[in-house]
């Protein structure tokens, strides 16, 4: 799966976030945008990571982001998320990954040997005019948050 760079324009989406509403990245235009993939709500990786990006919310506020969070979860499992966790942004439903395609982040994945598909972690940076501004393939749930602040930070 092809990886995108800084500077390509950010594939065009439409899924269903937590609520049932259809959500679009061309909602977001004119704005900064976060956008993380996380491989299953409510594990305890990507737990950290949403949970991170909450507690982080006022900063990335100021940095001009809105967050959208997606995953392979059904929107029932997404809405069960954000109410345990209080998250309180977007979480959509990529149910049949083609977003995640899209984005370069469904790949093979090994755990203890065993082989799968899965959503590999990765957050993206969008400008206010729809293209990459940082794309972080592989990051690490504790350090989402600082790493899309920098990304912000030098746009």
């Amino acid at each position: 799966m092809a990886k995108l760079e800084a500077g390509e324009r950010a594939p065009a989406f439409t899924l269903v976030d937590q609520g049932g509403r259809k959500v679009k990245l061309s909602d977001f235009k004119g704005k900064r945008v976060v956008i993380y993939f996380y491989p299953k709500a409510d594990t305890p990786g990507c737990t950290t990571q949403s949970c991170e990006l909450r507690d982080h919310r006022k900063d990335l506020k100021k940095l001009g982001a809105e967050v959208i969070g997606v995953s392979p979860d059904s929107p029932e499992r997404q809405a069960r998320f954000d109410t345990k966790y209080g998250l309180g942004f977007p979480l959509l439903a990529d149910e049949e990954h083609v977003v995640a395609e899209k984005y370069g982040v469904w790949g093979e994945k090994v755990n203890y040997g065993h082989k799968y598909m899965g959503i590999i972690r990765s957050a993206f940076v969008i400008d206010e005019k729809g293209k990459i501004a940082a794309a972080l393939y592989k990051v690490s749930p504790k350090a989402t948050f600082t790493s899309v602040a920098k990304a912000l930070s030098a746009i």
